[in-house]
């Protein structure tokens, strides 16, 4: 029997996931509340899984596509599935509405987890009857290129829950992590906000030119920073690893840490400073698709050199 997977909203992160599930062989089923948009994106995926096809991401596209169709209405989506992907808008209300709607159709033995970037579970699923199969699964844009999945429950998400979405997410080929306890922003966008927050402020105060730092990252960090993470890092660059480092820097980076980012870190003036120096891209969807053409290359090397 096929897997089948209720994929809710399908803008651009709905979309990637139908790509992930559908060439996993999954049965996906497509539905958004906007009339006509789900059948819309249908045509994105194709599109979408013939580019993966060309860097090797993706075997068979034309099956994957197949795979993939919209529902009229939100009960035939969820009809019989065992996992549900929600994507809708990053709003407290709108998530609170729609997990009520989606925790009444859905099979009592469905995992829904919802993409949120930032909103914790807690705080949408509640008062729901079944609030113990409910979680965040937010994965990293764009999810069928780069595949963090990070795993987030509220306190009283079932065990057996947050550990068939690991393997479900594991079982179609991306990487999750578990986020231990509930925190505002999970594990990557924190990461993210204390680099950009350093980032906005040496720029934005003449220290380097916005692109100087990109390039810092891009040709510096960046570089270690595609195959290991900060510790192993840490570890590699002294001789008696993370506390031998610990040791020889801890002064400087105490130093660092004393001295918190200034407040309006992403507004002006910091943001006028930025965007005088900045050059944006003429056009802005060529930029995107020749960055996706680069992560999918990526990506592709990196399952090929599995340490």
């Amino acid at each position: 029997m096929t897997d089948s997977v209720a994929i809710i909203g399908a803008g651009l992160i709905g979309r990637a996931w139908a790509m992930i599930f559908a060439r996993s062989g999954w049965d996906v089923r497509l539905f958004d509340a906007v009339d006509d948009v789900a059948e819309a994106a249908i045509p994105l995926c194709v599109e979408g899984l013939r580019t993966l096809a060309e860097h090797g991401l993706c075997p068979d596209p034309q099956g994957a596509a197949d795979r993939i169709w919209a529902p009229e209405s939100l009960a035939a989506c969820l009809d019989g599935v065992g996992f549900v992907q929600e994507n809708g808008p990053e709003r407290l209300d709108v998530k609170r509405a729609l997990f009520a709607e989606m925790d009444a159709l859905a099979p009592p033995d469905a995992v829904i987890a919802s993409s949120s970037s930032a909103i914790r579970c807690s705080l949408f699923t509640e008062d729901l009857p079944g609030r113990g199969r409910c979680l965040i699964g937010h994965p990293v844009n764009p999810p069928h290129l780069i595949p963090l999945v990070e795993i987030s429950g509220a306190p009283w998400t079932g065990t057996d829950a947050l550990a068939r979405a690991r393997e479900t997410y594991e079982t179609i080929g991306q990487v999750p992590i578990t986020v231990l306890k509930e925190i505002e922003g999970f594990i990557l966008n924190r990461l993210q906000g204390a680099l950009l927050a350093e980032a906005f402020r040496l720029a934005s105060e003449g220290y380097v030119t916005p692109q100087d730092l990109d390039k810092t990252v891009s040709d510096g960090l960046g570089l270690r920073w595609s195959f290991m993470g900060p510790f192993e890092t840490i570890e590699l660059n002294a001789p008696g690893g993370i506390a031998d480092y610990c040791a020889r820097y801890t002064d400087f980076y105490k130093r660092l840490a004393a001295d918190p980012a200034p407040p309006a870190v992403y507004e002006a003036p910091a943001t006028e400073a930025i965007l005088a120096q900045w050059r944006a891209p003429a056009d802005l969807p060529a930029r995107m698709r020749h960055r996706d053409a680069r992560l999918a290359a990526l990506r592709a090397h990196k399952r090929s050199r599995k340490d």
